[in-house]
């Protein structure tokens, strides 16, 4: 975060730098923790796609390395599909029966899929423009809150009415399952525009390393409105159509992963709808990028013998279903 957020985003060519820099050490810090030898391991997982295509080829290349000088099974994973194992991961206790849908909701997803037996799946809507996750960031940039947007937004929305401004939901033509944020995102833009919220703006920007009480100190109650409307909406629209999704295939359960997943505006508003079905998130550890959903989803793989060869490449753009 102290790398990418002066920038406002994540920059790809320092992020892959980071990788490059970081891998090493951390697979190293990895084996030690879980007393396991480089001889304990049955395969590596890595992830194929889709990311930023530099990590990935940091991520690829160093697993192909491994794999060639241990002679290991190599594991080619969807991030998504990762993000959808997160939830499982932890659901052993409590099983999720399928068919699910899935809301893979991030900085750089959301997407609806049907998970079938077997974990087969099938798009059922996404974004046509904005990820929820980026809408959050590019909003937070907007008003001044800085990178990553998601959780301050989600710490201060409880402060204020989400109810003051009003915000049209996105009537889709085509798929109604599809999402669409940069209107929401646009809507923001020009409630600033009709404010003089220079000095405002600029005094968040001026904060060194913020607490939750220093942007409260910095922020009116207008803004906090504003803030708390446009997370209803977001969480509102990610609802709607995800119990349409479910109701649309019959689904037996509800999992919402991803790193919006950690929202506890989201996490509240799921808990009191009334779906047909019970609602699977994994912890918040588990929403945000991790290894353990590549390794979980890539253990169904192992089990198949679904295994790579070295010419498994990065793939910026990679599908899922």
């Amino acid at each position: 975060m102290e790398t990418h957020g002066k920038y406002g985003g994540v920059v790809p060519e320092l992020a892959s730098r980071e990788h490059l820099r970081a891998i090493v050490p951390v697979v190293r810090n990895a084996l030690e923790i879980a007393c396991a030898r480089w001889n304990d391991l049955a395969a590596v997982a890595v992830t194929e796609g889709p990311g930023l295509v530099g990590s990935l080829l940091v991520g690829i290349t160093y697993a192909k390395s491994i794999c060639l000088a241990r002679n290991l099974p190599l594991i080619g994973v969807n991030h998504v599909e990762g993000h959808i194992h997160a939830v499982i991961l932890e659901s052993s206790a409590n099983p999720i029966e399928l068919p699910a849908v899935a809301l893979v909701v991030s900085g750089g997803h959301t997407h609806l899929f049907e998970v079938r037996e077997g974990f087969s799946y099938r798009l059922l809507g996404k974004t046509r423009d904005d990820a929820a996750g980026e809408a959050y960031d590019k909003v937070a940039k907007l008003l001044g809150f800085g990178y990553p947007g998601g959780p301050i937004i989600d710490k201060l929305a409880p402060h204020g009415n989400p109810r003051a401004v009003k915000f049209t939901l996105a009537n889709m033509k085509g798929n109604k399952l599809d999402f669409s944020f940069s209107g929401l995102k646009t809507a923001v833009l020009r409630w600033t525009e009709e404010r003089d919220l220079t000095r405002e703006i600029e005094a968040r920007r001026m904060l060194q390393n913020p607490s939750i009480a220093d942007w409260l100190r910095v922020t009116p109650k207008t803004t906090l409105d504003l803030l708390a409307s446009f997370q209803r909406t977001v969480i509102e629209e990610l609802m709607r159509r995800a119990a349409s999704s479910a109701e649309e295939i019959g689904a037996k359960s509800l999992i919402v992963s991803g790193g919006v997943a950690s929202n506890a505006g989201l996490r509240a508003a799921a808990q009191s709808a009334n779906f047909a079905c019970p609602v699977y998130f994994p912890t918040p550890g588990l929403s945000t990028d991790n290894a353990a959903m590549i390794a979980a989803a890539a253990f169904v793989k192992l089990r198949r013998g679904a295994f790579a060869d070295l010419t498994l490449r990065a793939q910026a753009n990679l599908t899922l279903a």
